[in-house]
């Protein structure tokens, strides 16, 4: 039997998420899962893990590790696994890199089958995680780490987290021939931001357009899919905001929907799939589609990118096509018919004669 890793978000429950193959730890706040503004620690209700508060402080006084350092500097921190459950658990807790997941653009950290190469790999934990953590039934564990910045590390966000996976498999599936044990994950996240040069940047690349129409136009509405990718091409975290607007013919506009943000966070070097669904798209256009970027952060930072496309009813095309094939076929027919009756009545009229 193949071991699954999961992790959890509290708003969510048990949700699942496959990227590069592996199951990665959603974390609360992204990708829409909760505003920008309600920052809570990650909890899935049976464990959580926060960065450790201070003495007399809220357990979640802290929502997440946020750091700063110059290269070559080492600073200490401590994370706090809280066992909310009746009986001790056993942890693996480790540090990992963060990702965007490709669709959609959720907030996730790498699991454990995948070496960290950036801010993951700086993290020291202590000895005692070598193996694994045991945690007593409604209490909690504080384990201490060290950040070790590279001497070479580049200037910019660089973003991770410290990870409690159970050692529990708490569930089987069967996919296809493979039988998959899951277990659960969940993780605080680590912003960390070597001082030097910050460039905010962020492009808005491939948009393109699909369409399905009714058979017969205006008797239903035109729907599309307005996709596009962001890209961030800087060293900064850019939380994106995003307006889409088309015009048909003679610039008449069909569409216009001021920029609103997208409640994530798009770390440096990621790529995102997003998608916009277009109810009410024309009939039949010559339709000029945009999509305008940008960040409340960073007033001078706008990419814009776009497609053309003809809105055609080829349903209706196509049925008027047949019924115009068939209505041809039908009078040549008809001519041929009258052609030849008109032939054998020839030698009768002579013989009359």
């Amino acid at each position: 039997m193949r071991t699954r890793t999961c992790s959890l978000s509290r708003t969510r429950g048990r949700t699942r998420t496959l990227l590069y193959g592996l199951l990665l730890g959603l974390l609360l706040g992204g990708a829409g899962l909760l505003p920008a503004t309600a920052a809570s620690a990650a909890d899935n209700g049976t464990w959580g893990v926060f960065p450790t508060p201070a003495a007399g402080a809220a357990m979640t006084d802290r929502a997440y590790f946020f750091h700063q350092g110059a290269a070559g500097s080492t600073l200490s921190d401590s994370v706090t696994i809280v066992n909310s459950s009746d009986k001790e658990l056993t942890f693996q807790v480790f540090a990992a890199d963060a990702v965007n997941t490709p669709a959609g653009g959720a907030f996730a950290l790498l699991p454990v089958e995948t070496k960290p190469k950036d801010v993951g790999a700086w993290v020291s934990l202590a000895p005692e995680t070598a193996s694994t953590v045991t945690v007593p039934a409604k209490g909690r564990k504080d384990i201490p780490f060290t950040v070790k910045v590279p001497a070479d590390a580049t200037p910019g966000d660089h973003v991770g987290g410290i990870v409690a996976l159970g050692t529990a498999v708490e569930g089987v599936q069967q996919e296809g021939k493979v039988q998959v044990g899951v277990k659960r994950s969940v993780g605080a996240r680590l912003y960390f931001r070597v001082p030097g040069p910050i460039t905010a940047g962020l492009s808005v690349e491939d948009v393109r357009v699909s369409r399905s129409a009714p058979l017969l136009p205006w008797v239903r509405k035109a729907r599309a899919t307005v996709s596009y990718a962001l890209v961030n091409r800087g060293n900064v975290v850019v939380e994106p905001k995003v307006a889409v607007s088309a015009e048909g013919l003679f610039g008449r506009e069909v569409l216009d929907r001021p920029a609103r943000e997208l409640k994530l966070s798009l770390l440096p070097g990621q790529r995102i799939e997003l998608t916009e669904p277009w109810p009410d798209a024309p009939q039949s256009d010559w339709v000029t589609v945009k999509v305008t970027a940008g960040a409340a952060a960073h007033p001078d930072l706008v990419s814009e990118s776009g497609t053309d496309f003809v809105a055609v009813p080829w349903p209706a095309v196509g049925l008027l096509l047949v019924l115009a094939g068939a209505g041809a076929t039908v009078w040549v027919l008809r001519r041929r018919r009258a052609s030849g009756e008109q032939q054998q009545s020839v030698p009768d009229l002579a013989r009359t004669h």
